[in-house]
């Protein structure tokens, strides 16, 4: 039975660790494939959280998770859309991309890629969904894989930084984590719904 001592002898915090990273890990690698999930808001949750915690490193490893889990869903998107363009029937990744990239917003990515290269998809991750139609653009330019996975990991490491910062804002500013949490989740929420709140105005006054 002395493993039962040395499993009490965990702190909790190791364990909610042991627990948390690879749940915050898969959680932003879905939504980076899947972009139903509120990836921004999970960053900034754990953020705050981390940032309570009186554990070392905490918040790097918020970093490090999410930036390598953002990494690799989108190599992965990218890497399906690929596949679709090159087949004949394309494919439901590919499809996925189209529905969520606009004809319109799709030619405003493709002229600011023709333009600007790789400083589009670090400014595509942190505009609100301006992840996908970036990522099309670069499939229809026929950009290498590897050429994607240089520009898209600055990208990343930005988006990281841009969720982790709303969450140690919230963490500072309220003495419970879990009011943290709800202030930097509202605060994502409202930064994500802005664009489209804008363009709706704006067609509004247009019309």
């Amino acid at each position: 039975m002395s493993w039962l001592g040395a499993a009490s002898t965990v702190p909790p915090e190791t364990t909610q660790q042991a627990i948390g990273y690879p749940t915050l890990f898969l959680l932003v690698l879905v939504g980076a494939l899947v972009p139903v999930v509120p990836t921004g808001a999970l960053v900034s949750g754990a953020a705050v959280v981390a940032f309570h915690r009186t554990a070392p490193f905490s918040l790097a490893l918020v970093f490090v998770t999410a930036a390598l889990a953002a990494f690799c869903g989108d190599i992965a998107l990218y890497w399906l859309g690929r596949r679709g363009m090159t087949s004949k029937n394309g494919s439901r990744w590919l499809a996925a991309i189209r529905a969520r990239a606009p004809e319109d917003r799709l030619a405003q990515a493709q002229e600011k890629l023709a333009g600007h290269g790789v400083a589009v998809l670090v400014l595509s991750r942190l505009v609100p969904a301006g992840r996908l139609p970036v990522m099309l653009a670069c499939l229809v330019a026929e950009w290498p894989l590897r050429r994607f996975a240089r520009g898209n990991l600055p990208a990343c490491l930005a988006w990281a930084v841009t969720y982790q910062l709303i969450g140690i804002l919230g963490g500072s500013l309220f003495p419970e984590p879990w009011e943290g949490v709800v202030a930097a989740v509202a605060l994502t929420v409202l930064i994500s719904l802005a664009p489209s709140v804008w363009r709706r105005v704006r067609g509004s006054s247009t019309a």
